[in-house]
């Protein structure tokens, strides 16, 4: 008759013995030289975690579990050319003429007859109006600012609101902590004065910000004035303006002034 090894999987050799070991998940015997160590990818070096097993009961390392190592950014360039994507990206206003058909490709050449404004600055094809899809109550509470966590959504502590020609002057009980060119949401004011804008500082205690027909803003007891960040087309920094019936909208030239030709939709 037949009798089960006492031994489990583990090999016996009067001429070559070895040790016996338990493997540490199984349970099953094996001789020591085939139980190995399990390891674990922590960060980005393998840990060994001193746990016996045997090859059935090896895992490999989770490479989930593994840090990404990046090289080193590479040497730059001498005298790099690069794209003048701000170039590529404007589709300036024309003034409408007959087609000119190319003999060869038999395709139509844009017309060169740009249409500007009086201040020289060529016409885009950007809606004019308030920015679509901005919303005071959606305003990220914390984001990165050039890689730093900064808070926004905070209250300014608005004192009082007056307004002179096109420019609201607000004065705060405390310091309002803004920087120039920071970026303000406004709600509850009566009249105008409401939306996105980019202040200017006056004192520790009073900015101001362009809006159209600023005499008409009056406070309320609804009215709200929160710090915000929203992103701003190619070379902007500010929300300019344009004047005539809406809001500031934002535009990716900045001009010197505010255009005159504007054609109300």
């Amino acid at each position: 008759m037949s009798y089960a090894s006492r031994v489990g999987r583990a090999r016996v050799s009067m001429r070559n013995p070895q040790a016996q070991a338990v493997c540490m998940r199984c349970g099953i015997w094996y001789n020591r030289t085939t139980l190995r160590f399990q390891y674990e990818w922590r960060g980005a070096q393998l840990q060994n975690l001193y746990v016996l097993v045997c090859p059935d009961c090896y895992d490999e390392p989770q490479q989930q579990l593994r840090a990404i190592s990046l090289p080193a950014d590479g040497i730059p360039i001498y005298f790099p050319s690069v794209e003048n994507y701000d170039a590529d990206e404007i589709d300036y206003r024309s003034v409408a003429t007959a087609p000119v058909i190319d003999p060869i490709s038999g395709l139509p050449i844009p017309s060169e007859n740009l249409r500007v404004t009086q201040d020289c600055q060529n016409r885009i094809t950007l809606p004019y109006g308030a920015p679509t899809g901005l919303d005071a109550n959606g305003i990220m509470p914390l984001a990165l600012n050039n890689g730093v966590p900064t808070a926004y959504n905070v209250l300014l502590p608005v004192l009082s609101v007056f307004g002179s020609s096109d420019t609201l002057y607000v004065t705060c009980s405390a310091p309002h902590n803004l920087q120039p060119n920071a970026q303000i949401a406004v709600t509850g004011l009566a009249g105008s004065g409401n939306g996105f804008f980019s202040v200017s500082i006056q004192t520790a205690t009073v900015f101001t910000y362009p809006t159209t027909q600023a005499v008409n803003a009056q406070l309320t007891s609804t009215t709200r004035m929160v710090t915000a960040q929203v992103g701003l087309p190619r070379e902007s920094v500010t929300f300019p303006m344009t004047y005539g019936q809406g809001s500031p909208i934002t535009h990716p030239i900045t001009a010197p002034g505010p255009p005159t030709d504007v054609v109300a939709s």
